[in-house]
Parts: C-alpha cells; sequence; structure tokens
C-alpha cells in the first residue's frame, strides 16, 4: 500500500468499525484515511455515518483543527458531520480564510460556514437588545436612574455590536 502505516491502521480499523482513538491520529492521517477509502472503493458515507467510529474519530479531533475536518466533511458531502463540527469553527475567524480554503471547501459549505457565523452576530444582538426589565420604583431606584440605566444599555450594546460587525 502506498499509504502510512497510521494511514493503513485506520483504514482497516474503519473497515472492521473499530475504534482508532486509542492511536490518538493526527487530524491529516484522518483526513488521508478517508481519501483514501474513496480510492479503495469504500462507501465513504456509510463508514463516516453519525455513530459510527470514524465519525466520533473526527468529531474527536474538530476542536483542535475545525477547518480541517469541516473541509473533510464538505469534500464528501457529510451533512451531518459539517452540523456536528459548526461549533468549533465559531472560532474561526472568516477574514484569515485564504482562496485555497475556500476553493477546497467549496461554494456550497463556505457559504454555509459565512451564514454560520453571520446568524451568530444576528443572535448576540437578538439578545442584547433587550433592555433589562423595570421594576416598581423605590427609594434609591426611581424612573429617572432605571431611564439612565436603560440609555447605558442601549449605548453598551450599539457599541458592542458595531466592534462584532466591523471586527474592532
Amino acid at each position: 500500500l502506498p499509504e502510512t502505516s497510521t494511514v493503513a491502521n485506520i483504514l482497516f480499523h474503519t473497515v472492521y468499525d473499530m475504534s482508532t482513538q486509542q492511536f490518538r491520529p493526527s487530524v491529516f492521517d484522518v483526513v488521508a484515511a478517508v481519501d483514501a477509502m474513496r480510492k479503495y472503493g469504500l462507501a465513504v458515507p456509510t463508514f463516516l455515518a453519525e455513530g459510527t467510529h470514524m465519525f466520533t474519530l473526527i468529531l474527536s479531533v474538530a476542536p483542535s483543527s475545525p477547518l480541517e475536518c469541516y473541509i473533510l466533511a464538505a469534500n464528501h458531502r457529510l451533512e451531518e458531520l459539517a452540523v456536528a463540527i459548526s461549533p468549533y469553527l465559531l472560532l474561526i475567524t472568516l477574514s484569515e480564510l485564504t482562496d485555497e480554503t475556500a476553493m477546497r471547501i467549496g461554494p456550497v459549505y463556505l457559504r454555509r460556514l459565512f451564514f454560520l457565523h453571520m446568524g451568530r452576530i444576528e443572535a448576540l444582538k437578538r439578545i442584547l437588545l433587550t433592555p433589562p426589565g423595570s421594576h416598581p420604583t423605590n427609594a434609591e431606584c426611581g424612573f429617572f436612574e432605571q431611564r439612565s440605566l436603560k440609555n447605558a444599555w442601549a449605548l453598551a450594546v450599539s457599541s458592542l455590536t458595531w466592534e462584532v460587525k466591523h471586527g474592532a
């Protein structure tokens, strides 16, 4: 076999539905093993279906290499895997994506990645735009104090959403 022993080991374990977690393979070996599966006629979607050892292996390396794992899922159109990896993609700064990386991801999954990030910003805005609730006035906190707090809240939220939107 032209593959390294680590890649071959992952392939054999995958075919027999055995875990390779104990070997702690690198993300690059995992990606090479999945690419080799296609070369050897193994049905990638079958061996990487949710609940398989290979699916679990990829998720175990996703926190340290989310983009590589997402590219793997995108290249093989593995929807469930891409969704499972997506929380780790929130740590990526989209402006750091190179043209080469964008090409490797492909248009469909690149669009999903951008919408994931835009959705996160919109969710943050929705959460923050709701000012703190009012309470009955008392000696320490009357109408004007509550109004002052709401104005301060609005100013802080607008500043924060400006920074999030413009990457400051």
